[in-house]
């Protein structure tokens, strides 16, 4: 006599569910506490569950979706600590948020196991790339000569293509790594700055300065600066180069005109890789100047051999209020956009 198996629960409906973690490693699991359990309590309130934990056994408690989701979260993170990839309450918020989280909640079966490994490493810390747009815009940097990343601010664009090339240069795929940027004033007029070239668009250029101390250290930075193994270039000292078996990101596109984005698209050269990323809704050009991010993605979109990922808000890494902040411009410039067609 065949017997019935057991009926599932429904994604609503509110169960108790043991987690057994494996191996039973004391700093494993602390570290995926956190802090008086402030790692547990961060992933509670997110998805809405309550988590007893007693040694490697943790107990899960609330809506039939939200414990799945949280069980394979939890086992998800505990083996890349394993595997000593460090857990910060910054790299839980990225977990959280994530696409796929998001699918296992509203009952996807989608199963996070089977994606394929996206972790980068550089010399100090590894980097994975989260959720569908996060990961597809790494393997677009790795497959294609030219990326173009584009999407609002927080969403990794920089962080992920700094990441990129500090992996090909360790593993000698290239021979160097080139920060380009414009030297365009958001707004505010910056005056004469002193100093030489390096120093006078080092403000500029600092959040990808920040990436590089983070995964190589501030010593490997400066001794690559001054082997010009990592070259800093203002935009506008591009032209007449050809820049072959180089990473070359291109941050900050959006400020770049027409003529500026075909003239740096036609500087790479045999060996290297272009990654280029802006946000097309934060132009800071002279009224009435057409932006070459905006024009490139338009005439450029579906050539052989260019790859283009877009963000948007839900791909927001940052604060949950950077996206929430996101969402609302994007209100407000919907419905102004809208009540001037009416006019």
């Amino acid at each position: 006599m065949n017997s019935k198996p057991p009926p599932q629960p429904s994604p609503r409906q509110l169960i108790q569910q043991g987690l057994i973690l494996e191996p039973d490693d004391a700093r494993q699991l602390a570290a995926l506490c956190g802090q008086l359990n402030s790692h547990l309590r961060q992933v509670e309130q997110c998805l809405g569950v309550v988590i007893n934990a007693r040694g490697n056994l943790l107990t899960l408690s609330g809506p039939a979706a939200n414990v799945a989701a949280t069980e394979q979260l939890l086992s998800r993170v505990y083996d890349e600590i394993g595997q000593g990839i460090a857990l910060s309450p910054e790299s839980l918020h990225l977990h959280l948020h994530e696409a796929k989280v998001e699918g296992l909640i509203q009952g996807s079966s989608a199963d996070p196991s089977t994606e394929p490994n996206q972790i980068i490493r550089t010399k100090r810390i590894s980097v994975k790339p989260r959720g569908e747009n996060q990961q597809a815009y790494v393997r677009t940097v790795k497959d294609f000569d030219i990326t173009f990343g584009i999407g609002p601010a927080g969403t990794g664009k920089t962080y992920l293509a700094v990441a990129c090339g500090v992996e090909a240069l360790l593993e000698e795929r290239v021979r160097r790594i080139m920060l380009v940027r414009p030297a365009v004033e958001a707004g505010e007029k910056l005056g004469f700055l002193p100093g030489d070239l390096s120093q006078k668009i080092d403000p500029y250029l600092r959040p990808l300065y920040d990436a590089l101390y983070e995964m190589l250290g501030f010593e490997t930075v400066g001794k690559y600066i001054e082997r010009n193994i990592i070259e800093v270039a203002p935009l506008a000292f591009m032209r007449g180069r050809t820049l072959n078996n180089a990473f070359i990101i291109l941050d900050e596109a959006q400020n770049t005109t027409r003529e500026q984005m075909k003239m740096f698209l036609t500087r790479v050269g045999f060996g290297s890789t272009a990654v280029i990323t802006g946000d097309a809704t934060q132009i800071d050009l002279p009224r009435g100047s057409a932006s070459g991010l905006t024009h490139a993605s338009n005439i450029l979109d579906g050539v052989q051999g260019l790859g283009f990922t877009y963000f948007g808000n839900k791909d927001v890494v940052r604060h949950p209020l950077v996206q929430r902040i996101v969402e609302a411009y994007d209100i407000s410039e919907n419905n102004a956009a809208s009540e001037h067609n009416k006019q």
